[in-house]
C-alpha cells in the first residue's frame, strides 16, 4: 500500500503546526512573558503579601499549554505559591498582550507622570 507523503507529514508533526511562533530573540521572549505577569499591579500586591509571611512565589511559563483567542496564540503563565496556582495568565509571544484567566485583556498600569524637559532642567 502506498501512502502519500502529504498524509504522513501531518501525522509526524501535528504539534508543530499548532505551536505559537517563537520570536527569534533567544530566551528574551520567555523572560519577557514571565516579567509581564510578575509586574502586573495585582500580582505585585499578591506576591508582596505572601513574601511578608515568608512564602515563596513562583511563576511557571508553560509552552506546552498554549492558548488561542481571536486567531492569536498565547503562552500560559501561572502565578503560584505553596504548590497552588493563584492565577493563570496568557501572554502573547511578543509580550504586547496579556490576558486574564477568562481571556480578557488586562489593563496596563497607569504611566507615572514625568516632568517636561524644562521642568527637569529647572531642578538641576
Amino acid at each position: 500500500m502506498i501512502v502519500s507523503r502529504w498524509l504522513v507529514l501531518p501525522l509526524l508533526f501535528p504539534l508543530a503546526a499548532a505551536a505559537c511562533d517563537y520570536p527569534d530573540e533567544g530566551t528574551m521572549p520567555l523572560h519577557r512573558a514571565v516579567t509581564k505577569v510578575k509586574l502586573l499591579p495585582q500580582t505585585e500586591a499578591w506576591a508582596a503579601e505572601l513574601h511578608k509571611s515568608g512564602t515563596v512565589v513562583q511563576y511557571a511559563l508553560m509552552l506546552d499549554h498554549e492558548w488561542r483567542k481571536a486567531g492569536r496564540c498565547y503562552w500560559t503563565v501561572d502565578a503560584r505559591a505553596e504548590g497552588k496556582t493563584w492565577r493563570r495568565f496568557y501572554v502573547s509571544p511578543n509580550g504586547k498582550s496579556v490576558l486574564n484567566e477568562s481571556g480578557r485583556p488586562i489593563a496596563a498600569a497607569p504611566r507615572k507622570a514625568t516632568g517636561s524637559a524644562e521642568a527637569k532642567a529647572a531642578r538641576r
